[in-house]
């Protein structure tokens, strides 16, 4: 299994073209299936949320870690999660490349994370080349509902991101940011930290 997912990983690295119908990476791809549809299945037949399914899959995953039902990705053995993190409904994660969440972390439902291209050229594509790059989410990172964060994107830590952002760029720390393409909207201020309404 090591040396499999050791191929995988060098092939993937540094943004190189590879076959996305690769014998190994296509088998890892069902595995991945299988054991979200396992958990997800339990949350949603028996309210239950058996994370040792997900453990084996990651390469990480801290304490008091809560992932609701519908949470899918593409390979597991890429994703590293830090601790005190809460996941809503129905994320997805294409982990092709490294996915690293910090601590502290809230996401929203409907959230995206894909570290996949697809090639731009069209013969290229119809062949399966596809090539991919990490994405990294700070600690106490707030990503709202609907948001996707697109291959190499790096989001600074404390930054809110706005639903529905499509995150293409990297965002720096203690800001916050929305749109499409997400773009910085402001820092986040010292009042922001006393109230949890927002400003008029």
């Amino acid at each position: 299994m090591q040396k499999e997912i050791e191929h995988i990983k060098e092939i993937t690295k540094n943004g190189n073209e590879y076959d996305d119908m690769d014998r190994f990476v296509d088998r890892y791809r069902n595995r991945a299936l299988r054991e979200c549809r396992k958990y997800n299945f339990l949350i949603n037949s028996e309210n239950k949320y058996d994370l040792d399914i997900l453990k084996n899959l990651f390469n990480k995953m801290g304490e008091n870690v809560y992932i609701e039902s519908n949470f899918n990705c593409e390979l597991g053995f890429n994703i590293s999660m830090g601790n005190n993190i809460y996941i809503n409904h129905d994320m997805v994660i294409l982990d092709c490349s490294d996915v690293t969440i910090g601590n502290d972390v809230y996401i929203g439902p409907r959230v995206a994370l894909f570290c996949a291209n697809h090639a731009e050229d069209p013969i290229d594509r119809a062949n399966h080349v596809v090539y991919a790059k990490p994405i990294y989410i700070g600690d106490k990172v707030w990503l709202g509902g609907n948001v996707s964060v697109l291959q190499g994107v790096s989001i600074g830590e404390n930054t809110i991101i706005g639903a529905g952002s499509v995150v293409t760029k990297d965002i720096p720390p203690n800001v916050i940011a929305a749109g499409n393409p997400c773009k910085v909207i402001r820092p986040i201020r010292e009042k922001d930290r006393n109230q949890t309404k927002k400003d008029e």
